[in-house]
């Protein structure tokens, strides 16, 4: 399908940095590079896609809230423009341990996209251009510059590949086969020949999204109403709370029953994935309603949540009902949901399969291995959402400028972030279906909080360039504020006086029979800092974001501590470092598989190694021993 210009031209224009794609990691990655001094070209197939919301209308969620507020804290956009745009917010398991909060916001779609528009045509040292990029032109296993489908060449030192769903995409509903991109857009078609011509691996993979339906169509008398939250928390520490408490809008709950399983099970036959018409894999945690019904045939129900795509618009998200089914089956199957009885269809539901790369072909900086300048971020990496994509683009987008400034790359590891173990899980681990971000996945849970994500990588974000000085300066004191109320509060003495006693009583908890601190009252499950308030006389007047850390930190600070010891034991892995030239062959006593494996990923650490599949406990005790110059191995480097 290789596609030539008949005529070929150089752009004259200069540029550092050329960015494919303007979705959630292409913004990012772009808006990064231009910051930092670079002039920056993003490219895409349509300027009205920029920061495109093609599946749900929504930012964060369980461990996306996260993502989002790490790349805010590192100096990353999503955070502000959510807080812009959002029309529902809500703290997500508010019942369970802070490690699990995770903060979702409503979007209005169209908002969004074009706040994030304006964000990127304000930026200085950023172009935008509508155009198709058809060729990755590389010399000496070196990128030199990208070829449009206009056949203009564009010279540049470093590449950011964020193609999203686009390249060979392909929407599928029953027998309708259509080669776009999501909601009708152009796919970009030619691309993927020149990357396989460069040596780089693909894979095939899918998504899918669910109808949208008219608001005016819905009986919301028979479903449960789903508000938001009273007091609203924002995405980005630079947003003044006060400024997002606005009215928000209703999301709705409904289910399916035994009626729609019937109708999906009677017409798998007509559904593209389970007839072989689509061969992309799919994502696990994301299935169609046709893979809950048929992998859960227990379950005489399932949560279908309508949510509202904006403020300007009467379509409606039906969340939890993504379908390939054809378009008579899909009526049929909306229809017999409550609520539903009349819906009318504005958007079919459909499948997407498009091509992207097996990840373990980058470091852990996400550039290529072997392409030099070559960079990678978003779903083109095998990933799934919107979230994941922004940290990885802004990740790319930070490297690639640092390559340019000769500087060592960023690497946050699985202990700094969640975006630590979405990259790292990437580019060590093996996997065939798009990769979803999720709380179990991340060892250390309880230090990588949403609420602390800027105590973790506010420095980070100020040592790369994209924190101002004041921003930095605000974090140190809060830095500040917190140690020393924590000192305070361990050395608060509480007496069994009359209201002491009141107000614990009032509370729910036991009464004292002796002095405490007010360190070891917070600890008391029914108790808090807040709550203490009125017997703590002395309390200096503190922002809310530092009483809640304080809090957390007294009353988790046994769970913390033993956490930050297993950090310990994994840093000590982490820092035994694998030099680039070593050869795994050489090393007699490793197994074959582990061999070819630690061969085709060049892991960077012991540590990395260590989470490799087809690498063992045993494979990894050789590997220390030669790397410290023992035994294991006949030849090779040691060090």
């Amino acid at each position: 399908m290789k596609y030539s210009a008949n005529f070929v031209w150089e752009n004259k224009d200069y540029y550092d940095i050329v960015v494919v794609g303007a979705g959630h990691a292409g913004c990012e990655a772009a808006l990064a590079c231009a910051r930092l001094g670079f002039h920056t070209v993003i490219f895409t197939v349509s300027v009205d896609s920029i920061a495109l919301m093609p599946c749900n209308p929504n930012i964060g969620g369980s461990s996306k809230g996260h993502l989002v507020r790490e790349v805010d804290a590192l100096g990353g956009e999503m955070g502000k423009v959510i807080d812009r745009t959002f029309i529902q917010s809500k703290m997500l398991n508010r019942s369970k341990g802070p490690a699990v909060h995770s903060l979702r916001a409503q979007a209005d779609k169209a908002e969004y996209s074009r706040a994030m528009r304006q964000v990127l045509e304000d930026q200085d040292n950023l172009d935008i251009r509508q155009m198709e990029v058809t060729e990755i032109l590389a010399e000496d296993g070196k990128v030199t510059g990208v070829k449009t489908y206009s056949g203009a060449l564009y010279r540049c030192r470093a590449v950011i590949l964020c193609t999203g769903t686009y390249l060979k995409a392909r929407c599928i509903y029953g027998d309708v086969s259509t080669y776009t991109g999501p909601n009708g857009l152009q796919s970009a078609n030619y691309l993927t020949d020149s990357l396989k011509a460069l040596g780089i691996k693909m894979y095939r993979f899918k998504t899918g999204t669910p109808a949208r339906i008219d608001r005016n169509s819905v009986d919301f008398s028979r479903m449960e109403e789903q508000k938001g939250d009273e007091r609203i928390v924002p995405f980005s520490f630079t947003t003044d709370p006060e400024t997002v408490q606005i009215d928000q809008v209703s999301c709705w709950l409904t289910y399916t029953n035994e009626k729609t399983h019937e109708i999906i099970r009677e017409n798998l036959d007509r559904s593209p994935l389970f007839s072989g018409a689509i061969e992309g894999t799919g994502p696990r945690y994301c299935p169609s309603i046709e893979d809950k019904v048929v992998k859960f045939p227990d379950k005489n129900r399932h949560q279908v949540f309508i949510e509202p795509e904006g403020l300007h618009t009467t379509e409606m998200y039906v969340g939890g009902m993504s379908s390939s089914l054809p378009e008579d089956v899909q009526y049929a199957m909306y229809r017999s949901v409550p609520g539903l009885e009349h819906a009318k269809i504005v958007r079919n539901a459909y499948a997407i399969e498009y091509d992207c790369i097996d990840a373990r072909q980058l470091k852990s900086t996400l550039e290529f291995k072997n392409i030099d300048g070559l960079f990678s971020g978003g779903q083109f990496n095998g990933s799934s959402g919107y979230e994941e994509a922004a940290a990885q683009g802004l990740m790319a987008g930070i490297n690639a400028a640092r390559k340019l400034q000769g500087k060592e790359g960023i690497v946050i590891d699985r202990s700094q972030g969640y975006i630590g173990v979405l990259i790292d899980d990437l580019v060590t681990k093996e996997s065939h279906e798009p990769y979803r971000m999720m709380t179990s996945r991340a060892e250390y849970r309880l230090l990588l909080r949403q609420d602390n994500a800027d105590l973790r990588l506010t420095k980070i974000g100020y040592e790369a360039g994209l924190i101002d000085e004041d921003r930095y300066k605000k974090l140190l004191k809060k830095e500040e504020m917190i140690d020393q109320e924590i000192y305070r509060v361990n050395h608060v003495n509480i007496g069994t006086t009359p209201k002491v006693q009141e107000i614990l009583r009032s509370c729910g908890s036991t009464e004292l029979n002796s002095g405490t601190t007010l360190a070891e009252l917070i600890r008391r499950p029914e108790l808090s800092y807040e709550k203490l308030a009125l017997i703590d006389e002395n309390r200096p007047e503190l922002p809310d974001d530092v009483k809640e850390q304080v809090d957390i930190n007294i009353k988790y600070e046994g769970y913390i501590r033993r956490q930050l010891r297993q950090v310990e034991q994994f840093k000590k892995l982490e820092n035994k470092r694998i030099p680039d030239d070593i050869e795994y062959d050489n090393i007699n006593s490793l197994r074959i598989e582990a061999k070819q494996k630690l061969s085709e990923i060049k892991p960077l650490s012991v540590g990395q190694a260590s989470r490799i599949s087809g690498v063992s406990p045993a494979d990894i005790s050789v590997l220390l021993v030669y790397l410290t110059g023992g035994s294991s191995g006949s030849s090779g480097h040691k060090s």
